[in-house]
């Protein structure tokens, strides 16, 4: 009589191994996973968040100051360029009035 437990304990040691992690994986199957746009704790209301035309006109605003600086630094860099040109040409002009 004392055999039959001895017998019966590996049996039931390897069934035990095999139905914890059949058990533990049907579990995993059966949750829900959490998805990446269900975070907890990070909805802002709509009443507070800005629209999407604010934020274009914002953006839009940034854009036009970037275009304006722009211009006036090719406008300022033109009109150095132009000066440096004529006072090129006058000097040549003086050295070659020289020269004859």
């Amino acid at each position: 009589e004392a055999a039959i437990p001895k017998m019966l304990a590996p049996c039931l040691l390897r069934r035990v191994v095999l139905t914890v992690p059949l058990v533990f994986v049907v579990a995993l199957l059966l949750v829900e996973p959490v998805r990446c746009d269900q975070e907890a704790g990070t909805a802002i209301p709509a009443e507070s968040r800005p629209c999407v035309d604010c934020h274009a006109f914002e953006f839009m605003q940034r854009a036009l100051q970037d275009l304006k600086k722009t211009a006036y630094n090719l406008d300022t860099r033109t009109e150095t360029l132009l000066l440096q040109v004529e006072k090129r040409n006058l000097c040549d002009c003086v050295t070659a009035s020289l020269l004859n």
